[in-house]
């Protein structure tokens, strides 16, 4: 018998952006630096805003850009929780569109996944640094990138 694990909606995370900073480039690598604004969060397990200050650096090697940002989410009851999400962006893979429902998640042939940990000492959100995660990305407008967040189960 084979077990296929199971992922749950739990928020979506719609991140405000700046425009992108170039930091440097060495052999065949461009680094740049991506600021928060600010945002929302949204969903059955956790509402909230995203706060203004975190960002993305992210590296570009190839066709393959490799995500790490880290910034801070404020919940409702103003717990505030720490993320740090890495991840992958690329294009021309074989990924197909996917949907949640009737809202499309992800655009095929666009690869754009993220792997989030959080960090809280708030007892009502301490759930979240003890679950695993997995993120959807996608581009929401030309300054905002929306998050889905699917709980392990």
């Amino acid at each position: 018998m084979s077990f296929t694990p199971a992922l749950t909606f739990a928020f979506e995370i719609r991140a405000h952006l700046a425009p992108t900073l170039h930091v440097g480039h060495g052999d065949g690598e461009q680094t740049a630096f991506t600021p928060i604004t600010g945002g929302t969060v949204d969903g059955s397990l956790l509402r909230g805003t995203v706060l203004p200050g975190g960002g993305d650096w992210s590296n570009m090697r190839g066709r393959i850009c490799e995500l790490d940002a880290r910034y801070l989410l404020q919940a409702e009851d103003g717990a505030v929780i720490d993320i740090v999400n890495r991840g992958y962006y690329h294009e021309g893979g074989q990924s197909p569109d996917q949907f949640d429902g009737d809202l499309q998640v992800a655009s095929a042939g666009v690869y754009y996944r993220t792997s989030p940990t959080f960090r809280t000492d708030a007892p009502a959100h301490r759930w979240l640094a003890e679950t695993v995660f997995v993120g959807l990305a996608r581009e929401a407008s030309e300054d905002v990138v929306a998050i889905r967040m699917y709980a392990l189960t």
